[in-house]
């Protein structure tokens, strides 16, 4: 990540990510934020706490950076779920140094 200039919301999320904390995860997303994964979207506080736990927290995922470039990081992603490690695009929204959109898809 030394070499790739990153938005601090972007920042943000790959560290509480990566530090497996849900509490420093939650705050990274404004008020009505949406997060889209794996073919359903979270809207809303709740839901995004809920996406947070089950699909970065519990698996202990590990964001890798490979590039960004606009709004859109390509990163490998791995934790405890079969297949990984897995190349992700993680395409963010934000406003106000919080994430306001994400959509996140395997390469």
């Amino acid at each position: 990540m030394d070499d790739i200039t990153l938005p601090k919301a972007v920042e943000n999320f790959i560290a509480a990510t990566n530090a497996h904390d849900a509490n420093a995860l939650a705050p990274v997303f404004g008020d009505g934020a949406t997060v889209r994964d794996d073919g359903t979207t979270y809207a809303g506080e709740a839901e995004i706490r809920e996406w947070i736990q089950g699909h970065l927290i519990n698996p202990k995922i590990v964001i890798t950076p490979t590039s960004f470039a606009g709004d859109r990081l390509v990163a490998s992603g791995d934790g405890e779920f079969p297949g990984g490690p897995l190349s992700f695009a993680f395409v963010f929204g934000i406003k106000d140094d919080q994430v306001t959109d994400l959509a996140i898809d395997p390469l």
